[in-house]
């Protein structure tokens, strides 16, 4: 009987309610995330399916320039959410991080290849050539070859640039 009476009184956090710090903080987050579609585009708004309360909220944040003002129209944007499912437009600007991320990284491989070029010359002109085979093996010569002569003698990279940008052409 007393086993019986202990299993009854079991404390289980689980079944509590938010607390009042969590429900605040999952407030100002949603209200963060609906300021943070004033970022994209309106024809994305759309994409998004968002309700057309939420776009005329964020077309009029965009019109406001009062502080207080901002304020309140943040905290109705906030409201507004509330409404809506959050994880679709969590998942757009996750995907546009992913594109930034990507677009960063294939910088820095075109910087890298630019580099190297410049530094090792014919060794890393043929390796790219095998990789890039449309590239013109002529005029790549003669832009690192150019590169290597501002940089030996301390002059603008402009040389480096065009370079650059030609890796890039190459690249899209």
């Amino acid at each position: 009987m007393i086993e019986s009476m202990v299993e009854e009184d079991e404390f289980d956090p689980d079944d509590l309610p938010p607390s009042k710090t969590r429900r605040k903080k999952d407030a100002d987050a949603l209200q963060q995330l609906g300021t943070d579609l004033l970022e994209l585009p309106e024809t994305d708004w759309v994409k998004l399916s968002l309700p057309e309360s939420l776009i005329d909220a964020l077309q009029e944040m965009k019109r406001i320039h009062s502080r207080s003002a901002l304020k309140r129209q943040r905290q109705f944007i906030g409201r507004l959410m509330r409404d809506i499912d959050p994880e679709p437009i969590q998942q757009h600007f996750e995907q546009l991080r992913q594109k930034t991320r990507q677009q960063v990284q294939a910088h820095h491989a075109l910087e890298h290849w630019r580099d190297r070029m410049i530094e090792e010359s014919d060794t890393a002109i043929e390796e790219y050539l095998q990789a890039h085979a449309n590239a013109d093996r002529q005029h790549l010569r003669q832009l690192v070859r150019q590169a290597r002569k501002e940089r030996d003698r301390n002059r603008p990279p402009k040389s480096a640039r065009v370079l650059f940008r030609y890796l890039r052409e190459m690249n899209e």
